[in-house]
């Protein structure tokens, strides 16, 4: 059985990833709604297979949350999930031991394979996501 622990300030969301992960026989999921909340949960019900982070829910401060959700979770993946962040945000995640990172803007069915390919140790990150052109400044 797979544990996946989802914190993400917006309670849509949380529902929406809920309610389609629910659906899968082979995984348990709790859902918190900040940064300090996963933290006490990793503490209390970890480490998780994969703990997937909002990357601007309170709490975060930039790469600090992930850091943070990385030393607590037992050296079992963290990834981070973001409807704003940048290319660049993407790589210094990665680069800062991310397993992988998820734009909101993916597909259900998209997001559930990456869910389960992080949670067996893959490096995830959407080819598109990095390819795409981004706006000037």
């Amino acid at each position: 059985m797979m544990q996946l622990l989802i914190a993400d300030d917006h309670e849509l969301v949380r529902d929406t990833l809920a309610a389609f992960l629910e659906r899968e026989s082979d995984l348990t999921l709790d859902t918190v709604e900040n940064l300090d909340q996963a933290c006490a949960r990793i503490e209390s019900e970890g480490p998780y297979d994969l703990v997937m982070l909002d990357y601007t829910m309170p709490g975060m401060k930039g790469l600090e949350g992930l850091k943070r959700a990385l030393a607590l979770n037992g050296g079992k993946p963290v990834a981070l999930m973001s409807g704003t962040a940048s290319k660049a945000v993407a790589q210094e995640a990665m680069d800062a031991g991310a397993i992988g990172f998820l734009p909101k803007t993916m597909a259900a069915r998209s997001l559930i394979n990456a869910i389960r390919f992080m949670a067996a140790g893959e490096t995830f990150i959407p080819v598109a996501f990095m390819t795409q052109e981004e706006p000037q400044e």
